[in-house]
Parts: C-alpha cells; structure tokens; sequence
C-alpha cells in the first residue's frame, strides 16, 4: 500500500508538471477569443494561475487529497478553503483561523463546461467501467478455455489455429480493430447482426420519451476491446498448463488413477493461473487507454471521449482529471491482485 501511495504521488506530479508547461494561455481557453487583458488578468487569478508554479503544486496536492489544510479567513493564503469546491467538514482547528477538514478531492471545474470535473467522471466512468469489465470477463472465460484446449490437444490443428489468431490479435491495434469490425458487423452484415456503427449505453428515444438502456450497444466496444487480451490468455495458459502438467505432482495424480478431467480441474488450472493473473492486471489498464480509441470511433460516452475531446478542446483539467481518477484505480486493482496471488499460491503471502 505505501507503494502504491508513492506511485500515486508520483503520476500526480508528473501530470502536474506536464500541463503547467505546455504553451497554452488557460484563460483565453476559458473564455474564448474574445477576450480582453483585465478580464484575462481576473480569470487568471480566479484559476490561480497568477501564483508561482511551487505555489500552484502546493495547491494541487491540497485540492486533491481528502484531508487538506486551510485557512478559513484569509482569501490570499495557499490554503484558502473556496465554498464553491467542495464540502469540507472541520476535523480539527489550529488556533482559530487554521483548520484541517476532510473533503471530497476537487478535480477542478471544466474550462469548456464549467462542470465540476470530478462530477463528469462520475457519469461517464460506469460506461467504461462496464465495457472494461465485460471486456476482461470475455477474455477470461473465452481464453482460458481455448488455452487449456491448445495444451491438451498440442500440436494439432486447433492448437495451431489458435497460435496464429493469437499472434493476429496481439498485433492487432485497437483504434484498427474498432474500425474494421464496425465496417464488418455494422455495415457489411447489419441486415443480419442489427447492430449499430455508432451509439451509447443510454440512447435518446425517437419519440422523445427521454434516454433508455441499450445494451446491444455495448457488443461491438467489448469484443474489440477484448480481443488482444484474449490472444494473450490464449497463450499464456497454453504455455502455463504445459509447463504445470509437465510437474512432478501432476505425473503422481495420473500414477494414482485420477482422471484425466479432475487432473486438469484440481491440480492444473488453479496453479496455472497466476501468469493469467499478473497479465490481466497489467491489460486493465491497456484496456483503459485502449478505450479511448475504441469508445470514440463507435461514439460509445465514456471516459475515453471525455479526454479526446478535453485534448481537442485544451480543457486540461477534465483531462488532467481522468489520468488522476484512472491512476487511482488501476493502483487499488494491483494491490487486490497482490492479496490474490496470496490465494492462489501460498508462497507469495507476507508471514
């Protein structure tokens, strides 16, 4: 966990430094083009973009973490509390102007929309969250099974099938693959697929009866954004279960009359796992930035349209915004794969 901590601190710096040197006059962006000097000035100060860049760092890490310090009375200080960001609530005072207040992290406010960024984020991750999800999920159970097959039946015609679709599919680029299958199943086959080249989770009525849940959707997104972990499921469990049935252990539960079915079931998928493991918490996130590509050419709202479109639009909060929420959870999801490596192999546990 204090990993994971220090890798948090270290991406959050970086993105930090990263888009307080890019040439790029915020204010203008916040305003547009029309724009004059005095009016320029004010919004400056507003953002707090008139500060020293160690100040403006300072006030970052303030905003962002959940426990802050601040002083209540006096609008100048580094530590100003802005009503408008967040509710805080006091935990303790330092004489009777500072105070330390556990809070939501404030993300910033859309340059563009003038929305909270952290409330964005909380409608359009669940979007991508869930094509993540189903994404991985299809690999899994699609891959291991294929895997598993490959190593039984090696060196058949199956097996080399399933190399060269694998070698296909991790070669494959994402932003490709969205475009080929969408011309392939929602164009050249939409008579017989009825899916859509474009559309969201939540779809707008053609009667105006409000937005409804469209879940076919959801198809297309899914398997292309699946298809390069599942070519690496494919072939990390074929090489994981050979090398397991290859194991002494494994040579005396066939000595002992098992069959061949509870073999595989009992002793050979559970320790062949933990490559699979390793490899699907390091494709969560290929599988965010691969979304990105993905959700924008099937115009699918997510996360992934909300940073092209703060890209395009210089909105660098929302996009600084999404690196940190992501960054955040990808960190949570390998310190829960670390306690599940605990389960599926005794050794790796801490004594």
């Amino acid at each position: 966990m204090i990993y994971g901590i220090l890798v948090m601190w270290g991406v959050f710096s970086i993105v930090f430094i990263l888009f307080a040197v890019l040439p790029v006059n915020s204010a203008i962006m916040t305003m547009g083009q029309r724009s004059d000097v005095s009016s320029e000035e004010a919004v400056k100060k507003d953002l707090g973009l008139d500060l020293p860049l160690g100040i403006r760092y300072v006030n970052f890490c303030n905003d962002f973490l959940p426990i802050s310090f601040h002083n209540a009375s006096n609008p100048e200080s580094v530590f100003y509390l802005h009503p408008d960001k967040y509710q805080a609530k006091p935990l303790f005072y330092f004489g009777k102007e500072q105070v330390c207040v556990v809070k939501t992290p404030y993300l910033g406010r859309s340059y563009q929309s003038k929305r909270p960024v952290l409330e964005m984020l909380n409608e359009a991750f669940p979007k991508t969250a869930l094509l993540a999800l189903l994404s991985i999920v299809f690999a899994i159970m699609v891959g291991m099974v294929i895997g598993i097959l490959c190593a039984v039946f090696k060196d058949s015609w199956f097996d080399r099938l399933a190399i060269i679709f694998s070698v296909t599919g991790m070669a494959l680029p994402s932003f490709f693959a969205a475009i080929l299958f969408a011309w392939i199943f929602a164009f050249l086959l939409a008579d017989y697929t009825g899916l859509n080249m474009f559309g969201s989770l939540y779809t707008v009525s053609d009667f105006g009866d409000g937005e409804y849940l469209d879940l076919k959707n959801l198809i297309l997104p899914a398997f292309t954004l699946g298809i390069r972990p599942l070519a690496t499921v494919v072939q990390l469990m074929r090489n994981s279960v050979l090398e397991v049935m290859s194991q002494n252990y494994v040579q005396t539960a066939f000595a002992k009359g098992l069959s061949f079915f509870n073999v595989v079931r009992k002793h050979v998928v559970k320790n062949a796992l933990n490559p699979v493991v390793t490899a699907i918490s390091g494709w969560l996130a290929g599988m965010m930035a691969g979304a990105v590509y993905v959700e924008y050419i099937f115009d699918y709202k997510g996360v992934g349209v909300m940073i092209v479109n703060g890209l395009e639009k210089y909105d660098f909060p929302v996009v600084m915004g999404s690196l940190l929420y992501i960054s955040i959870i990808l960190i949570f999801i390998n310190i829960i794969v670390d306690i599940i490596y605990g389960f599926l192999d005794p050794r790796a546990k801490i004594q």
